[in-house]
């Protein structure tokens, strides 16, 4: 599969695309095929309350978390220590996989592997691959930000390598045309891989040495400055961890009414809860107003902790705390 075998560096990948556009759902897809590639996965969430980690499906790879901070400026330092001791361990994994949150600019991740001395001799980035969500990305991608901040959005496209415009089985053809066609007004020669649920060929993806540091100096001379990234104070996470049995049904009715009413400004709602009556974990998660659930593994014994999360525009945490709370059965105890 490798275009760079000529190279003894470590391949990383950076798996980027705007929140709900279905990352894990690549990552996991990844995880899951017989490709014989030994594959260590570096994750970040954005929020104080991590939910990924048991979306992610139980794999021989080594995975590693980051969740106190967004990986394109709080945590970079965490990131460089990470990479610094995959690098000590090489002979365990034949790559290295990074999955940053929906809110991160790849920019300054991809900075990390040129302006470190150490990752730079033994690292190449090989690809920067962006998840798009052919349903949901034109709202965000012509969105207008304040004065000084980014489009998170717009720079995952122009950064990518390769693009998976994914979920298209939920528009029709003159809506991914549009969206194709506002992608290629950022990224012009930039390669659009169609994807239902993520399902891409391994081999468009993974070692294809597709990035191309001249074309991203001839975009942006200053890529290679340490410049300072600021997100949209406006968004933010709020993140949910009691213990206590869910009221399926009161559940059901709160999460509706909530998107009903706050759907355009929740970006991304996902959790773990535990149902009253059952001994499976039920997942959702959300784009906006779409909700998809699922049951996932059984508690077996272990503490029953309800974990959510939402990102979005002005959330109103003592709303969100206090809707949820009510949800439980008989208000059980919460710590």
């Amino acid at each position: 599969m490798s275009l760079a075998t000529d190279d003894p560096r470590i391949p990383v990948t950076v798996l980027t695309g705007f929140l709900g556009s279905g990352k894990t759902t690549l990552l996991n897809r990844v995880l899951r095929e017989q490709h014989g590639m030994r594959i260590a996965v570096v994750e970040n969430e954005f929020g104080e309350v991590g939910i990924d980690d048991a979306l992610i499906i139980d794999s021989e790879e080594e995975i590693f978390e980051m969740n106190n901070g967004c990986i394109c400026c709080t945590v970079r330092g965490d990131l460089i220590r990470i990479l610094g001791a995959l690098v000590k361990r090489r002979d365990k994994f034949d790559r290295i996989l990074i999955e940053t949150t929906g809110l991160a600019d790849p920019a300054p991740v991809a900075q990390t592997f040129f302006v470190d001395d150490e990752l730079q001799r033994t690292c190449r980035l090989d690809a920067i691959i962006t998840l798009v969500d052919a349903r949901h990305s034109l709202v965000h991608l012509d969105e207008t930000k304040p004065a000084g901040v980014e489009n998170e959005s717009v720079e995952q496209v122009a950064f990518a390598d390769r693009i998976i415009l994914n979920k298209v089985d939920l528009v029709d053809e003159a809506e991914l045309a549009a969206v194709e066609s506002r992608i290629r007004a950022i990224n012009g020669p930039v390669s659009i891989l169609r994807a239902t649920f993520a399902d891409v060929p391994l081999r468009d993806i993974l070692d294809v040495g597709a990035f191309d540091l001249d074309r991203i100096l001839v975009n942006d001379p200053a890529f290679l400055l340490d410049t300072d990234h600021q997100h949209d104070l406006s968004v933010s996470s709020v993140g949910i961890e009691c213990e206590g049995s869910v009221d399926e049904n009161r559940f059901n009715v709160w999460l509706r009414n909530l998107l009903i009413s706050r759907g355009v400004d929740i970006f991304r709602s996902k959790g773990i809860l535990a149902l009253h009556g059952s001994d499976y974990r039920f997942i959702f998660q959300g784009v906006h107003m779409l909700i998809d659930s699922d049951e996932g593994r059984a508690w077996d014994g272990e503490p029953r902790v309800n974990r959510l999360v939402f990102i979005g525009r002005d959330l109103d945490r003592h709303e969100l705390e206090t809707g949820f709370r009510a949800c439980l059965v008989l208000q059980e105890s919460t710590r």
